[in-house]
């Protein structure tokens, strides 16, 4: 059985990274003494890794790594911090779209 990993890490600069991998260790340390410039971890060092999930299939990992890139900072924060309940305040709808409108009365007149 194949194990997949959706992970965050920290930056220097507080900035958040999501990736996916076969082995956190090994991309950690890929991350962490890479000298490739263009990597958005290489001036960001010293790294910090503060989060990750375990999964049994690639596809589900790579999902969650593109659900997590698209939060927001703060959301990713409560995430790496075990913060749930914050995590999901943060994902509530709050411009007045249709989550937030009453219900309404879908009886005919």
């Amino acid at each position: 059985m194949h194990i997949y990993f959706t992970y965050m890490m920290e930056g220097s600069d507080g900035t958040l990274y999501v990736g996916v991998t076969n082995n956190v260790a090994r991309r950690f340390k890929e991350h962490s003494e890479s000298n490739d410039t263009r990597s958005y971890t290489f001036r960001r060092r010293p790294l910090k890794l503060v989060h990750v999930e375990t999964f049994q299939w690639i596809q589900a990992s790579i999902a969650r790594e593109k659900q997590i890139t698209g939060w927001s900072a703060p959301k990713k924060r409560a995430l790496a911090l075990g913060q749930e309940e914050t995590a999901y305040l943060l994902a509530r709808c709050r411009n007045g779209t249709v989550h937030d409108r009453p219900e309404r009365d879908l009886t005919i007149a």
